[in-house]
């Protein structure tokens, strides 16, 4: 059964909206909306609440910090429903997105609700013009990257991307969270399609950058066509380098291929990338600023 939505208060739309999906998220509704109240933006600014069947305390506590906001100057909007099973992440951000009226839309899960930063952070700020024209979250429910989906569309639609380094938000990685839902390997196979789909067409032959475990991955996942493109693999270690080759053994080709493993100097872009950031104490980041290259053009990070 839906639950209406609190009526806002008369008076113009608010500049920005917190969309804020809940579902049993009692443990961490407090701080999530003690960091609501403090926010340092100084437009106006509404809370929009969707409760996803939750079965804890969370609706109480949302009601009594409602007062709090509401006499900070930040509106709140409250919806939700009350049938048996949860819809899905996915579902109530494209309802608190409904019920709210913001020109822009912050998105603020009090439960994160991905598979880790599925990309680079994991929440969203936007315009609603461009969320309407990207499309709704997936409404697939449990298992559904929906985040990451959305962002493959904004990109598919011609959306950029700006990196801030300032530390903005808070990650909360616990036991209970809906991203234990979301397989790693779900998130692996939307990532490779995306790649093939987005980059590897406009490359003749690449070279992916780690012979270890995660290169020879990506490389068994792609399609028979993206495979042939791979020219090499290339590597800092001299164990792997000296081996001389990948042999892919589940290959249908006869022959089955054998892909040459290089030094890291001696490879020729562009990269597929499948070395993490900052695990290496600088030394990877060193090595690739080294050869001066472009990312986008002459590499792509994949890990």
């Amino acid at each position: 059964m839906q639950r209406p939505g609190n009526s806002r208060a008369p008076g113009p739309p608010a500049l920005v909206s917190v969309i804020l999906p809940v579902h049993n998220a009692e443990e961490w509704l407090d701080e999530c909306l003690k960091s609501v109240l403090q926010q340092d933006f100084e437009g106006s600014m509404e809370l929009s609440v969707f409760d996803d069947a939750s079965k804890d305390k969370s609706m109480t506590i949302i009601e009594r910090w409602k007062g709090r906001l509401e006499g900070a100057g930040i509106a709140v909007v409250i919806g939700g429903h009350d049938s048996p099973c949860p819809r899905g992440v996915g579902y109530s951000k494209n309802q608190a997105v409904a019920q709210s009226s913001g020109s822009y839309l912050c998105f603020l899960d009090s439960v994160f609700t991905s598979h880790g930063p599925t990309v680079i952070m994991p929440t969203w700020f936007c315009s609603r013009a461009w969320f309407s024209h990207v499309g709704l979250f997936d409404e697939g429910g449990q298992g559904v990257p929906e985040d990451l989906l959305f962002f493959y569309e904004h990109l598919r639609k011609g959306g950029g991307v700006v990196r801030v380094d300032q530390s903005l938000l808070l990650y909360r990685y616990h036991l209970h969270a809906a991203t234990h839902s979301v397989l790693e390997t779900t998130i692996w196979t939307h990532r490779v399609r995306f790649l093939e789909e987005r980059a590897l067409p406009y490359w003749a032959a690449f070279t992916i950058w780690n012979a270890g475990k995660q290169g020879r991955r990506l490389y068994r996942s792609l399609t028979a066509a993206s495979q042939r493109k791979v020219v090499a693999f290339c590597d800092v270690d001299e164990n792997k380098i000296k081996k001389g080759f990948y042999c892919h053994e589940d290959a249908q080709e006869r022959p089955k291929p054998r892909v040459p493993i290089l030094h890291f100097r001696t490879a020729q872009p562009p990269f597929v990338i499948c070395v993490k950031l900052d695990l290496t104490g600088g030394e990877f980041e060193d090595n690739l600023r080294s050869l001066q290259l472009r990312e986008g053009q002459d590499f792509l990070h994949f890990s």
